[in-house]
């Protein structure tokens, strides 16, 4: 367990990390007490970590202000439970980006998650440039790179070597799987990060000796019963593999139609939570996303009971 005075390496990056979902009021406005109750429940059920502001957390619709005070009130709850935090200080603006790592800095989290701009697509001399510079703010803070699918400019493993050795500060970084192909490459040529992959994919990234851990939607669903599924890779991967296939069944079933209708990921990552029914984070996503009611969580809880006894517990 990473204690709060630990230097995250690309060693010891690992594990199953639970994002911090944004509970949203009918005004739109964040409801603090529903945070804070949730950041309780999280710290309570034994994950390796808890970030903020991944996509999931709606780091893209909020203020400078509202930014602020989400980061202080996760800092102060995790430093009281001992739970190690990343802070993701990812926007599409890069200025904004910088001011929001050097105004955490104090906050001392375990690792600060930055995406690239991506308004206009940076060059590989300014990827450089600006990583060196997120890293000069972060001070001895390291940096994950997010480089989700749908990003303008989506790295290739080579790419990612290539910013490890100029950024040595940059120890992760948070991407889709691929194929094959795509694993043989990550094991050749990304021999000095942490590669997180996505939660509902971890068994095989760990199959395939590519995957440190998963930023994790499989935790939306359970955070608990998603921190025993990634404690038994390490002793059953043939039962973890199989409890994989019973995830993959649930979202063909129950998530994919919501994507293939138009909902984003945090509105998928919500209606997960409300399935799980660990906490009261709610569905509702800021104007002008559309979300997806919570009577509709119903019909996803019955499929994923059964699917997944073994990611619900007494009382969720």
């Amino acid at each position: 367990m990473l204690t709060l005075k630990t230097m995250l390496t690309p060693e010891t990056l690992l594990g199953n990390w639970g994002t911090l979902l944004l509970p949203i009021n009918e005004d739109d406005s964040i409801d603090y007490h529903r945070l804070s109750e949730e950041i309780d429940l999280l710290t309570g059920v034994g994950l390796d970590g808890i970030y903020s502001n991944g996509t999931a957390g709606e780091f893209h619709n909020q203020t400078e202000e509202e930014f602020d005070r989400v980061q202080l009130v996760l800092a102060e709850k995790c430093r009281a439970a001992g739970m190690p935090f990343q802070i993701g200080a990812s926007h599409p603006s890069p200025v904004i980006s910088l001011a929001r790592v050097r105004r955490c800095v104090g906050l001392a989290p375990h690792a600060f998650q930055v995406i690239l701009p991506d308004w206009v697509t940076v060059s590989d001399e300014e990827q450089m440039v600006f990583l060196a510079k997120m890293s000069e703010a972060a001070g001895g803070i390291p940096l994950v790179l997010y480089n989700p699918p749908h990003a303008k400019l989506v790295l290739t493993p080579a790419d990612l070597s290539r910013l490890r050795k100029a950024v040595p500060q940059l120890i992760g970084v948070k991407l889709a799987s691929g194929d094959k192909q795509w694993f043989e490459e990550m094991r050749t040529r990304v021999l000095d990060l942490s590669v997180f992959v996505p939660g509902h994919l971890l068994a095989t990234g760990v199959q395939e000796k590519v995957a440190s851990g998963a930023y994790s939607n499989v935790a939306c669903l359970s955070p608990r019963g998603s921190q025993a599924w990634w404690r038994m890779m390490a002793t059953d991967l043939g039962e973890a593999l199989r409890i994989q296939e019973k995830i993959l069944e649930l979202f063909a079933m129950c998530i994919v139609p919501y994507k293939s209708a138009g909902y984003s990921n945090p509105a998928l990552d919500k209606l997960l939570a409300a399935a799980g029914g660990w906490g009261n984070v709610g569905t509702r996503l800021r104007w002008p996303y559309r979300w997806i009611e919570e009577k509709d969580a119903e019909a996803v809880r019955v499929v994923a009971r059964r699917l997944l006894p073994e990611f619900f517990f007494a009382g969720e």
